[in-house]
């Protein structure tokens, strides 16, 4: 990683994020009357894969600026750098090593394996799971609505399903469908595949086929963490708001199982909801906070620090506070000093930046504390769930446009990652040959 490449990386998002406003901006994008700065809003939600919207996708974007919206959550999903890299393998072009590793720090890909092989399977991997997911759904929808309708719905959903986008063309985004099990379980499923992670999703196909294939540490944190996070979601929230008579109170026992699954998936990954948010305790939101938070695996479609992150930090207390002997491990792996820092860093900088831009938002714009900390998280961690204006766009539409300006660049830096844009903005710092002796401080 050096900042030339991510600064690359950065200012092609920055890119993206200004052509995609200024399409959605044409008189053959919108319908009504569209600022730049919700344009632009959009524009940054969809290509940092987040889901707020400040409009109403089905009502106020032509069929034209939804296009524009799924091709962005899509370059954004799966990165901008590696889109162009795989154009290149197309057109036979030899790739040079910084065009290698621009690629690699796009999908967060830290491996020596080849990045072309990897690329390859990542398209062949998304347009499989993109495709079936469609098929699913446009079955589905076909059932109550005309099947050109149905096809364009399911292939939308589905895109923003597995890019963790959380974008709907439904006024009311799911909550039509809270008892529909083949819609919540299909999404949701793609939203957890989404989540995994490419090396995750490129480790499990080759141990299928390969029996003799070792699955890394990695991902097995991720697969064990993504089952711990889902069940414990489900089952904190299922308690929580059980008597709540607009969440659970009213449902079935089964159809409260099914919402509340979907409702742990979302928190961490996507902004879809089934459910009416703006109904939710207080203790729901907060401890949905430390879900979003914690977010996705490592170069997935999904945001947050990362289920890793959380896991490395978790294990490395509990073997202080043992005061073992032996360097923190998992699954007989080593845990290296260096990745315990570099996410004490990430968790640090996180909690810091999400205080300071909910404190200004709630003096800036008079609103209330805990919802306000709950949709920065949403946005600083690119989920896409909020508790609503009163209606069916999110609290941010309420904003002024310095509001809106601050939620747009928590998007961006959130879907950039802490470390990576910590490391663009301050640099490496030069290796110094001088050590010093230790000083004596008391914890």
């Amino acid at each position: 990683m050096n900042q030339k490449t991510l600064r690359i990386i950065f200012f092609s998002y920055l890119t993206v994020v200004f052509v995609g406003a200024i399409l959605l901006m044409l008189p053959i994008a919108h319908i009504g009357k569209l600022t730049f700065i919700d344009a632009l809003f959009t524009s940054t939600s969809a290509t940092c894969v987040t889901g707020l919207v400040v409009k109403i996708t089905a009502q106020d974007f032509t069929f034209f600026g939804q296009f524009v919206i799924l091709l962005l959550m899509q370059v954004g999903g799966v990165g901008y750098m590696s889109i162009v890299t795989l154009f290149f393998l197309f057109m036979k072009k030899n790739l040079n090593i910084h065009e290698k590793n621009m690629a690699k720090d796009s999908l967060n890909y830290s491996s020596n394996l080849d990045i072309q092989n990897f690329l390859q399977k990542v398209f062949i991997f998304t347009i499989i799971i993109e495709s079936l997911g469609a098929f699913i759904l446009t079955l589905r929808f076909a059932t109550h609505m005309p099947l050109n309708q149905a096809f364009w719905q399911g292939i939308f959903h589905s895109v923003a399903a597995f890019n963790n986008a959380g974008f709907s063309l439904f006024r009311d985004n799911l909550v039509g469908y809270q008892t529909d099990a083949t819609v919540l379980v299909t999404i949701g499923l793609l939203i957890i595949f989404g989540g995994l992670g490419y090396l995750v999703l490129v480790e499990l196909h080759a141990k299928a086929t390969h029996k003799r294939f070792m699955i890394s540490a990695h991902t097995k944190i991720t697969l064990v963490g993504t089952l711990i996070l889902i069940i414990s979601g489900m089952l904190l929230f299922l308690v929580i708001e059980w008597d709540n008579k607009g969440i659970f109170k009213s449902m079935s026992l089964y159809h409260s199982l099914l919402n509340s699954f979907f409702l742990s998936v979302n928190f961490r990954t996507s902004g879809f909801n089934s459910l009416d948010l703006a109904n939710l305790s207080d203790a729901s939101l907060f401890c949905s906070t430390i879900y979003m938070m914690t977010g996705g695996g490592a170069g997935s479609t999904a945001g947050g620090i990362k289920i890793t992150t959380v896991a490395v930090l978790i294990i490395a207390t509990i073997h202080t506070i043992k005061i073992s002997n032996q360097s923190p491990h998992a699954f007989k792996r080593t845990i290296t000093q260096e990745i315990i820092n570099r996410s004490s860093a990430i968790i640090l900088v996180a909690s810091f930046i999400s205080i300071t831009a909910t404190v200004i938002l709630v003096e800036t714009q008079h609103t209330h504390f805990m919802r306000t900390l709950f949709e920065v998280v949403s946005a600083f961690c690119t989920v896409g769930v909020s508790v609503g204006n009163g209606d069916v766009l999110s609290l941010s539409a309420t904003f002024s446009s310095f509001g809106k300006s601050l939620v747009i660049a928590l998007m961006l830096i959130g879907r950039m990652g802490i470390f990576a844009f910590g490391f663009l903005i301050i640099g490496k710092e030069k290796i110094k040959h001088i050590q010093y002796p230790e000083g004596r401080i008391l914890l």
